[in-house]
């Protein structure tokens, strides 16, 4: 059955009659889960299948924020608490064979829980490079401060990830790392010259272009769109990110309900396609805003499309792992990090 290019978030925990008659109804390509939506594993696991059955899709990608540290959608007492990416950088600053086999462990763990769900997506790695004075909405989920470290770890979350049965969506593309304000709340704007962004924040990208599916990030770069935040740029869309990046797999866009973006919820989804995105993120679930995105969005087709097929293709099923032994390797490296 055809979709329509968007993801959506839901109210709560339970399907509402008025969000099954609208998911039927408008069939988005996809579904991303929030804390408000998680209670215990059989619920969540009844949640995911009730949406692929009402899309009548049982591919339809399930999403979810869970990164470890404060970005953990899943959390105590049904899921165990994962450590945030900076702890993944000082130990490879350390050891860097122990940093990246963290990461990996860390990934892994995480999509062996996601896949007990149904849950098919996990909205990480981040390749966001944070510099002094910047916001905090980064902060220590980045995996450090240099593009060549960050690319590296990032890859090692991906692989985890996929070795899971989990893809993975690389964010924010084409970098968050600067921005000094909360793009939740409002705009950053970056002032950096393009020379400096191209060899730092945009560099850390270039080695993971070949994931299946990335997130935008809702800042404007001055030097090559003073108007236009990345999510909503055509220049940044296809000058950096299919340009110099060279990605080429399904691009989302960031939330479209966060400050950062201007205008009514109809328009920034609007904006968003005319930018050159695939397929829009509406987070919130307040259903008059899910509306409006349905209503701006078109059918997926053409080569966004086929993007988004080759991203759901693009994911194996899970390897075989020792969660146990895992678990246990994971404990000691962020021991031996802490010691040191």
């Amino acid at each position: 059955m055809a979709s329509r290019a968007f993801i959506t978030g839901l109210s709560g925990s339970v399907l509402t009659q008025d969000e099954r008659a609208f998911l039927r109804d408008q069939q988005p390509w996809g579904f991303i889960l929030f804390k408000r939506n998680v209670d215990t594993p059989s619920q969540v696991t009844e949640l995911v299948r009730q949406l692929r059955d009402i899309v009548a899709r049982p591919d339809a990608p399930v999403l979810i924020d869970q990164e470890g540290g404060r970005v953990q959608r899943l959390s105590p007492p049904h899921w165990p608490v994962y450590p945030p990416g900076a702890v993944f950088g000082a130990l490879y600053d350390q050891d860097r064979t122990a940093g990246l086999d963290a990461a990996y462990l860390t990934a892994r763990l995480i999509a062996a829980d996601l896949s007990e769900l149904g849950v098919t997506v996990d909205c990480l790695p981040l390749a966001d490079v944070p510099v002094e004075g910047a916001d905090a909405v980064i902060g220590d989920r980045a995996y450090g401060t240099s593009p060549e470290k960050v690319a590296k770890i990032a890859r090692a979350v991906s692989d985890g990830l996929m070795d899971g049965g989990v893809l993975p969506v690389l964010k924010h593309i084409p970098g968050h790392g600067r921005a000094t304000a909360d793009s939740h709340i409002g705009l950053p704007t970056v002032d950096t010259s393009a020379s400096e962004l191209a060899r730092t924040d945009f560099a850390a990208f270039l080695p993971l272009a070949d994931l299946p599916m990335a997130m935008t990030a809702h800042v404007v770069f001055s030097a090559l769109d003073s108007a236009q935040p990345a999510t909503t740029s055509a220049t940044i869309i296809e000058q950096v990110i299919r340009g110099s990046i060279g990605f080429q797999g399904l691009l989302m866009s960031d939330d479209v309900s966060m400050n950062a973006l201007e205008g009514s919820i109809a328009e920034r989804t609007r904006a968003i396609f005319a930018a050159g995105c695939d397929v829009v993120l509406h987070c919130n679930g307040k259903f008059d805003e899910m509306q409006a995105v349905a209503n701006a969005t078109p059918m997926l087709g053409g080569e966004a499309l086929a993007r988004a097929d080759r991203a759901l293709a693009s994911r194996k099923p899970p390897k075989t792992f020792d969660r146990i032994a895992g678990r246990a390797r994971l404990d000691e490296l962020i021991r031996r990090s802490a010691v040191a």
